[in-house]
């Protein structure tokens, strides 16, 4: 990603779209949850489509496209190269557009199964492909990560974007999040909890609420797979269990297969 782009000088406003593929539309919904700041932020841009609130069609110009969902058919991937091609800045929202997360799960032996499983898939959109992130698929300027997204994440993001940043992401693990909020770990408790791999930047918000995390950031690149299943062991929970608790949002991720 290119965390130095901006839009500011492409237009007199930005032009922004909102498109979502294969998801649950939440990522979407929160971002209307800022009503105190929602006029603010769309003060800023102008708002040309937004899929979950208009049957209009996308207009042909504009500067900033915002995907969520995992690409998971021949439309949808084409539909991100030709967002691609027109915007001058991709974002990428919630997991299932940054890792595949929940439609990812579904990757894993995907050209054996029976194609009478997706018989119900409209004619339109073409063949169904397996699951993977829009990352996976064009190049992508921002993301916003976590399931569903932190709206006040998104208005972060979305001012980098309009603005420029060198704002560098964390590739940390979220155990340092724990440490700062003075929060007891849940291995010590026997508890399975996947902050130990996933990358940081929601300040452990599951943790602070008494969850374990459920690895919703997706696999950190600093994460040590192999010292992970050990501390599992250690701590009396199978390695098999950690395993598949990683496949829910990180199925489609190299590393999960390398270590």
């Amino acid at each position: 990603m290119n965390e130095n782009t901006n839009v500011q000088g492409t237009s007199a406003v930005p032009r922004v779209v909102v498109v979502g593929l294969a998801s649950c539309f939440g990522c979407q919904l929160q971002i209307t949850n800022i009503e105190a700041h929602l006029m603010e932020v769309l003060g800023q841009i102008d708002l040309q489509y937004w899929q979950l609130a208009s049957s209009d069609p996308m207009p042909e110009e504009f500067d900033v496209a915002v995907i969520e969902g995992a690409v998971t058919t021949e439309e949808s991937e084409h539909l991100v190269e030709e967002l691609r091609q027109k915007a001058d800045t991709i974002i990428a929202i919630g997991a299932c557009a940054t890792t595949a997360g929940i439609p990812g799960m579904a990757a894993e032996g995907f050209i054996q199964r029976p194609g009478s499983v997706y018989d119900l898939v409209p004619e339109a959109c073409g063949e169904m492909i397996s699951p993977r992130a829009v990352g996976s698929v064009i190049d992508v300027d921002y993301e916003v990560r976590c399931c569903p997204i932190d709206a006040y994440d998104f208005v972060d993001v979305l001012q980098r974007a309009l603005y420029g940043s060198n704002k560098i992401d964390s590739t940390a693990t979220m155990c340092g999040s724990c440490k700062r909020n003075e929060t007891g770990c849940f291995y010590t408790k026997g508890v399975m909890c996947l902050g130990l791999v996933t990358r940081a930047g929601c300040d452990a918000r599951c943790v602070n609420l008494g969850r374990p995390c459920n690895g919703c950031r997706g696999l950190s690149p600093d994460a040590n797979l192999p010292a992970a299943r050990e501390a599992c062991r250690a701590a009396g929970i199978p390695v098999e269990d950690f395993d598949k608790a990683l496949e829910m949002f990180n199925q489609t991720d190299p590393a999960l297969r390398q270590a």
